[in-house]
């Protein structure tokens, strides 16, 4: 059952990576249809993450108000609609607003799947159940570059107009979720909460009622207020989760994923097609390193797969500045193999860690409020890196902005080491217990 309710809410996921990927194949013919400026590209590009940082904001009051479950039926609406919008569009300012709606459902999604995974499963598998939302995404982006490259001569209305199907599932799969037992407890249902439990744990009384006596003791603290996430108690959660996000952003991630294409062609590749093409193999091994952090992320630990692949994430963006500052057309595949490298190292790391982590160190009282402020960061940075993107390539070239981008991960391996709890194999209420007496922190191993 656990892993059925993982892999619904996930498909939130999916559609983020599918409305982020498909603007890499769409660009070309978008240009054509309209006349941009970089600027004006910029921001149509960036409406996604404006959009989500939106989202963001509203999130978790929403799901504390209405449960997990509804929100992400809702956020499957707004999906519908704003792939509906964008499809249609008769101008660049409906196509950004199309965008916008877009973002708002993903940022609103983005927090509330990985949140409602994390409070419904059991500890030894929570790491790479979370994790399953971060290889949604992934799938969602290789999916979107292969129907970019597939539906290329439809032209880009018709990539827009495919993310409506994913929509329609995500409602239909919504509509038989249970809701969060932890939500269920936190609002002073206990009888539904433990019914629910009962389902997801396959029926174990044992394990059903040992894990209901830790969500009532959690669920008993008093509503949490924003003030309280400043709290010297909860500050170290805070500043793993913000610090994380914010790696994940400014590793350049998302700048490489919306702008893949143009990065092949500034580095050797010369025709539309086959950097469209090289994009989708980098999709893919997003995808299948995804795979393998969720096979080690709960054997390893978090802190262990984020030295591992920021180390390889360093490597891989000064390989390719070096690339793209000396050499040419002929070091193409260099910078291909370097990028599919980053892709990699980032997917087994920055990439499902900060979701996983975000959803495990706040207490169960602050817990969406948290979430929500961790996502308004990762959202803010997002828009910033993807709006500004194109300007620094025109400024910098490809080299220096890939060794702005090594010199983050750089720092993001001091920020690991001090910073990053390891939450392997600790229940959400030892999590919250450890916090309360200053030592989450403490025992890290790796």
């Amino acid at each position: 059952m656990i892993y059925l309710v993982a892999a619904i809410a996930a498909m939130a996921g999916f559609l983020f990576g599918f409305d982020e990927g498909v603007i890499a194949g769409a660009e070309a013919g978008l240009n054509k249809t309209f006349t941009m400026s970089p600027l004006i590209e910029g921001f149509m590009t960036a409406a996604v993450p404006l959009g989500a940082l939106a989202g963001a904001v509203i999130a978790g009051r929403l799901a504390d108000r209405f449960g997990r479950r509804r929100v992400l039926l809702g956020a499957a609406v707004i999906f519908f609609l704003g792939s509906l919008l964008a499809s249609i569009a008769p101008s660049v300012t409906v196509l950004t607003i199309a965008r916008l709606v877009l973002g708002i459902a993903i940022g609103v999604a983005g927090m509330v799947a990985p949140l409602y995974i994390s409070e419904t499963s059991d500890a030894r598998r929570r790491g790479g159940l979370v994790a399953t939302y971060q290889l949604a995404i992934t799938i969602g982006i290789v999916v979107a570059y292969l129907v970019d490259y597939l539906l290329e001569a439809l032209g880009w209305r018709w990539m827009f107009a495919c993310g409506t199907v994913p929509a329609v599932v995500l409602f239909a799969g919504s509509l038989i979720l249970p809701e969060s037992p932890r939500w269920l407890a936190l609002k002073g249902h206990a009888e539904q909460a433990r019914g629910v439990l009962m389902r997801l744990r396959e029926g174990d009384a044992t394990v059903c009622e040992a894990e209901l006596a830790g969500i009532a003791g959690t669920a008993q603290t008093p509503q949490g207020r924003w003030r309280d996430l400043a709290s010297r108690k909860v500050r170290p959660a805070a500043v793993a989760a913000l610090g994380l996000y914010l790696l994940q952003q400014l590793s350049g991630i998302n700048a490489v994923i919306y702008y893949a294409p143009e990065i092949f062609k500034s580095t050797g590749f010369e025709s539309d097609s086959a950097a469209v093409l090289a994009t989708v193999g980098v999709g893919a091994v997003n995808v299948v390193m995804t795979v393998v952090a969720m096979r080690l992320v709960d054997r390893l630990g978090r802190r262990k797969l984020l030295f591992i692949g920021l180390t390889g994430a360093v490597l891989s963006l000064l390989t390719i500045a070096a690339v793209a500052a000396w050499g040419g057309a002929g070091w193409a595949f260099v910078s291909a193999i370097a990028l599919m490298a980053y892709i990699g190292a980032f997917a087994v790391s920055l990439g499902p860690v900060p979701h996983i982590m975000m959803s495990e160190v706040f207490p169960l009282a602050l817990r969406s409020m948290g979430m929500g402020i961790a996502s308004v960061a990762n959202w803010g940075c997002n828009f910033l890196v993807v709006l500004l993107f194109p300007v620094a390539l025109g400024a910098f070239g490809i080299g220096g902005v890939m060794l702005f981008f090594a010199v983050v991960c750089a720092l993001g391996l001091l920020f690991t080491l001090r910073r990053v709890p390891e939450t392997r194999g600790v229940s959400l209420e030892e999590i919250e217990q450890r916090l309360d007496e200053g030592r989450l922190l403490e025992g890290r191993s790796g």
